[in-house]
């Protein structure tokens, strides 16, 4: 049990550190490339958001917009016995902002995105194409994991907002429909106690999901090995780790700013 609670340290201790240094890297990169030089490597970024943002925009929407129904009847429900019905609209609105949100946004992403770049660069790993691009002095960081890292740290938040009025909208439809309450008055209520740091605090936490999905997906996919199997195993990893740290970073950011 020992042996075995030791080895699990050290091979964590090992990936974290070696997670560390892919960030360190990808910082570099970010302020002395991509954009310096070639243009196909400015293209690449684009095309990543584009891959990131617009190809994961109806899944996104699509789950915060059910996630604001059942919020809203959930809360309905218990708002009701109190006579306190009206205040649907801003639990639901603040709720999605500063939580839902930013977290049912990032593990989307993580299942959708993550899984694909590990799987991508995976495939590239054992099938010695990032061995290639080394040998034509081309480095893999700078031109597979920045543009990846770049794209998900600008679109994660994008696709946030997004699922937050999909979100409230959802709510909305419940509140005005289902519980009769004016659509005017219930737009008022819902940004009524709905407040700048809310808002900033689920881009905040969306933010921090992005470098998150985007470290552990390219590190999975850059130190691959063992042919198909391990591309499947880099996948499975990228995604079940991304979910961890999401859930953990999610912790750590709303404790700072509940005390703080």
């Amino acid at each position: 049990m020992i042996t075995y609670i030791g080895k699990f340290i050290i091979e964590y201790a090992g990936w974290a550190k070696g997670l560390l240094k892919l960030f360190g890297e990808i910082l570099y990169w970010i302020f002395i490339g991509p954009f310096k030089g070639k243009t196909a490597q400015r293209l690449n970024v684009f095309q990543q958001m584009m891959f990131v943002g617009l190809a994961s925009v109806v899944i996104v929407v699509f789950v915060d917009f059910f996630t604001g129904v059942v919020l809203a009847m959930q809360s309905a429900y218990v708002l009701e016995k109190m006579g306190a019905e009206l205040y649907v609209a801003s639990l639901v609105s603040v709720s999605l902002c500063r939580e839902l949100g930013p977290v049912l946004t990032g593990l989307v992403i993580a299942g959708r995105v993550g899984s694909a770049i590990a799987a991508e660069l995976g495939t590239m790993k054992v099938t010695e194409q990032i061995e290639a691009l080394e040998t034509m002095a081309i480095n893999p960081v700078r031109f597979l994991a920045t543009p990846r890292f770049l794209a998900l740290l600008v679109m994660l938040p994008a696709l946030t907002i997004l699922g937050d009025l999909a979100g409230i909208f959802g709510g909305f439809l419940i509140g005005t429909k289902s519980l009769g309450i004016n659509p005017d008055l219930y737009i008022q209520i819902s940004f009524k106690y709905l407040e700048l740091k809310d808002i900033f605090t689920g881009l905040l936490k969306a933010g921090v999901f992005g470098i998150i999905i985007a470290l552990v997906a390219c590190y999975e996919g850059l130190n691959t090995r063992g042919g198909a199997e391990g591309v499947g195993r880099a996948t499975t990893r990228s995604v079940v780790l991304s979910f961890i740290l999401i859930i953990a970073a999610d912790c750590v950011v709303t404790a700072f700013f509940f005390f703080f």
